[in-house]
């Protein structure tokens, strides 16, 4: 039995009161937020030689904040260290050159959030309660369990949902060994074929990913049909000002396309779960392919079959789920995986992507492309651990 971190997602049914509360709370950590970088940008623009204000130099300043600003007092106080947390991170990755500088925070944005380390607790089987909130009903709350809530974020996305994430510890119990090893080779045709011949499809929804496109180009044309009937509104009349904000309709078009977006997105993530989570049951080490991703994204004709078969997703969850229930995750370099017989190692050189079947010319072995690379994937992880 080992203790981890796992992250729990619910979904949040807030009251007309608990609405507004929210969005007060979510103006507040974006006033925190900009103030603090404000006078950040200030104080290194008036002394450029001044030394940075740290996160500890950022909580002090709060006390300040709340008198001078006492609406601010209506958010959870955690709220608020977690802003400064956050943003003393952004900068520490500036320095480093691992980020670039932080931006201020919009009210238009079209994802609002806040985070908090205060306590709540499961109140019902659909109800929690949350700081200054109260008791906000929810989505199950069974999978909590007896588990540690250590942190919480509420947010808003584009979808119009109201979403609660909570960072809880908790206690897995690790799953039984099986004595087997695999070798996994990532695909585009399939997500993953494995070194016992066995092949897992890609995820595919293509009605929704059809909607999706076909929302995506009604929300581009509304919203440029508007933005221009502003424009000539705006330059006609002085006296009464528009924005496109006032419009409702390029607004529902955006609501239904992220509605689409989330659902594809919900989907890949619910197979690509499914089918680690039986991966990690079957066997106890995992042979995988270290690719990088990014690069291979460049190839432009490859980039959106790459992305849907998410494969840096899959290798994370993979990761993640090996360390809990006590299996072994080996990750080798492809180099020349597909182009080595596995039966007698000769090196037959580069084949193109269309050659999907190939025989060896030493020993006659016929192979299939895919397969033959997780078996080379397996022999190299297995040389590596000894």
């Amino acid at each position: 039995m080992t203790e981890a971190i796992k992250g729990i997602k619910l979904r949040l049914y807030p009251n007309e009161k608990q609405r507004q509360q929210l969005w007060q709370m979510f103006g507040n950590d974006r006033k925190v937020w900009n103030l603090m970088l404000g006078m950040v940008k200030k104080r290194y623009k008036n002394n450029p030689s001044s030394q940075f204000v740290n996160e500890y130099g950022m909580n002090y300043l709060l006390k300040r904040l709340k008198q001078e600003y006492p609406y601010l007092r209506t958010s959870d106080a955690t709220s608020f260290l977690v802003v400064n947390h956050n943003l003393a991170q952004s900068f520490k990755m500036l320095f480093k050159h691992r980020g670039g500088y932080p931006r201020f925070k919009s009210r238009h944005a079209l994802r609002q959030s806040y985070t908090g380390r205060s306590t709540c607790k499961v109140i019902a089987k659909r109800r929690i309660q949350l700081p200054k909130l109260g008791g906000i009903r929810t989505s199950k709350t069974s999978y909590i369990g007896k588990a540690k809530i250590k942190q919480y974020t509420v947010s808003y996305d584009p979808t119009g949902r109201y979403y609660l994430s909570l960072q809880v510890k908790t206690e897995i119990n690790e799953l039984p060994k099986t004595g087997k090893a695999v070798g996994l080779d990532v695909g585009i045709a399939d997500l993953a074929i494995s070194s016992d011949g066995i092949k897992y499809g890609t995820f595919h929804t293509k009605w929704l990913e059809k909607q999706d496109t076909k929302w995506q180009s009604k929300y581009s044309k509304r919203k440029y049909r508007v933005t221009v009937a502003v424009r000539q509104w705006n330059h006609n009349h002085e006296d009464i000002k528009e924005d496109i904000s006032d419009y409702q309709n390029w607004q529902r078009a955006q609501q239904q396309k992220a509605r689409y977006q989330q659902k594809i997105a919900n989907q890949r993530k619910d197979y690509l779960h499914k089918l680690t989570t039986n991966l990690v049951k079957q066997y106890d080490v995992i042979v995988i392919e270290d690719l990088k991703t990014k690069n291979l994204q460049k190839n432009h004709h490859l980039a959106k079959s790459i992305a849907n078969a998410s494969w840096y997703q899959f290798r994370t969850m993979l990761e993640y789920k090996c360390a809990w229930y006590g299996k072994q995750l080996i990750v080798v370099k492809p180099n020349y995986t597909s182009q080595i017989c596995s039966t007698c190692g000769y090196h037959s050189g580069k084949k193109p992507l269309e050659v999907r079947a190939w025989t060896c010319s030493k020993c006659g072995t016929n192979h299939d492309r895919d397969i033959n690379a997780a078996v080379n994937i397996l022999h190299k992880g297995l040389k590596a651990v000894g």
